[in-house]
């Protein structure tokens, strides 16, 4: 399986990332397991991070103004 292929989507990672917190959080691991934890939460949040650039710069292709692209700030109260 490549790696590319084993990375989880946005939500996944995240709800991934959450159980590792509050598993972290519980101070029931040992400290191998939390090493392996804490590594595992930073792939998880590149992903987070690379999926929301990604996300950020299909919405700037998206908002053109007379024909050429411009970034405008997202509302997210809209």
């Amino acid at each position: 399986m490549s790696k590319k292929n084993s990375m989880p989507d946005f939500e996944a990672a995240l709800a991934e990332l959450e159980r590792l917190v509050e598993k972290m959080e519980s101070g029931d691991q040992s400290l191998e397991d939390a090493l392996q934890s804490f590594q595992r939460g930073i792939e998880l949040t590149r992903t987070c991070q690379q999926a929301l650039k990604n996300a950020e710069q299909r919405v700037e292709k998206l908002v053109k103004s007379n024909g050429r692209l411009v970034t405008e700030t997202l509302d997210v109260n809209e």
